[in-house]
C-alpha cells in the first residue's frame, strides 16, 4: 500500500468531517447516542489525521517538494476541515448529555420520511462478501449506505463496486420501512434482498 500524499490526507479529512456533520445531525434527529459515539471516534481519527499532515507538509516544505505558500494553502484546508470535526463533536455533545431538542425540530423529524440507520453485518447475513451492486440494496430497499466503516478504516460515500464484509458497519438512509429489511439483512434474519 502506497504512502497517502499530503494532498490524499486533505481529501481524506474533508470527506471524514463532511460525515461527521451527515451522523452528527442524524444522531440528533434521531436521539442515537451509538451513532453520537461514532462521531466521537472520528472526531479523534481527524485530529490524530492533522497531526500527521502538519509532519508531512513540514517535511515535505524541508524537502523542497512543497513552497511554504502551497504547504500554507494545504494547513489553513486541513484546518477548516479539523473546526468542521469539531463542530460535528459539539453538535453530538447535545445528544450525549440528553438535551431535550427544541418542539419545532420534534416536529419536522416526525414530519420525515427519511429514517438514518447503522447495522452490523453479522457472518450468516447474505449481504456478506457482496457488493454494493450486486445486492442492489437502494433499489431494492430503498435505504442507501452513505458510509462504511470496516474495522479501524472509514468509507465515505460508497459506490457500486464496494463490498461488505463481516464486521462492516453501515450507515444508510432511506424510508422506515427499508430500515427494518436492511437491519434483518445485517443481521442474517431474511436472504431475500
Amino acid at each position: 500500500m502506497k504512502e497517502k500524499t499530503v494532498e490524499d490526507i486533505v481529501l481524506e479529512i474533508k470527506d471524514k468531517s463532511e460525515l461527521m456533520l451527515d451522523l452528527a445531525y442524524s444522531s440528533l434527529i434521531y436521539d442515537n447516542k451509538t451513532i453520537a459515539k461514532e462521531v466521537y471516534d472520528l472526531e479523534d481519527l481527524i485530529d490524530d489525521m492533522y497531526h500527521t499532515l502538519q509532519e508531512k507538509t513540514l517535511e515535505a516544505v524541508r524537502g523542497k517538494e512543497l513552497s511554504v505558500s502551497d504547504a500554507l494553502s494545504i494547513l489553513r484546508l486541513a484546518e477548516c476541515g479539523e473546526k468542521i470535526a469539531d463542530a460535528g463533536q459539539e453538535i453530538v455533545d447535545v445528544e450525549l448529555r440528553d438535551v431535550e431538542l427544541h418542539p419545532i425540530l420534534k416536529m419536522s423529524i416526525r414530519e420525515s420520511d427519511v429514517v438514518f440507520t447503522r447495522v452490523l453485518v453479522e457472518p450468516s447475513s447474505v449481504l456478506c462478501n457482496k457488493t454494493l451492486g450486486e445486492i442492489k440494496l437502494a433499489s431494492e430497499t430503498g435505504m442507501t449506505v452513505i458510509a462504511m466503516r470496516h474495522q479501524d478504516t472509514w468509507l465515505y460515500g460508497p459506490n457500486k463496486n464496494t463490498r461488505i464484509d463481516a464486521g462492516d458497519i453501515l450507515f444508510a438512509k432511506g424510508p422506515e420501512d427499508g430500515e427494518k429489511h436492511l437491519i434483518d439483512l445485517a443481521a442474517g434474519k431474511t436472504t431475500k434482498i
